[in-house]
């Protein structure tokens, strides 16, 4: 995928250069770079690689998912922190998770540390269970587990 990267930047480069210009300008680099995209997307499958803005626009996917989630957990930790009283049960969930590797592991420790409510507290040796501590049990535990499959199945999606 990085190999087509670089021919992408060649494309641009090449573009750029048969251009009748005095000067070299930036929108004809990338005017040159958007024709790359569209020729190396019809000539992808000769490469026996996917398309590589695939996994650009996946890793985009997650952020926003990322962000969709940061802001819901805020809200809802919000309203729990400003009631009256305070009626939280908070606990540990235990989660067998169906990711593979350091970087996917890592990934969604970092991504569910980050949402507000929610702790990774340990990761086992083999890296399929992560025991999480919730600020409130009772009420989170569903939204929880369907937050980590949501982030499961986008990290998947960018890295394989």
């Amino acid at each position: 995928m990085f190999g087509q990267f670089i021919l992408n930047l060649f494309i641009a480069l090449l573009w750029l250069l048969l251009a009748d210009e005095d000067f070299p300008l930036l929108t004809t680099f990338f005017t040159g770079f958007v024709v790359g995209i569209g020729i190396i997307y019809i000539m992808h499958r000769f490469f026996g690689t996917k398309f590589y803005l695939r996994r650009v626009i996946k890793i985009i996917v997650l952020i926003l998912i990322f962000i969709r989630e940061i802001l819901s957990s805020s809200l809802v930790i919000m309203k729990q922190i400003l009631t009256p009283q305070l009626k939280i049960t908070p606990g540990i969930i235990k989660y067998e998770t169906k990711l593979e590797g350091d970087w996917e592991i890592t990934t969604l420790a970092l991504l569910l540390t980050l949402t507000p409510g929610s702790v990774v507290i340990e990761v086992s040796e083999a890296g399929d269970v992560f025991y999480i501590h919730a600020m409130d049990l009772e009420e989170s535990r569903d939204s929880l587990l369907k937050q980590i499959n949501k982030f499961e199945r986008a990290i998947m999606e960018v890295t394989r």
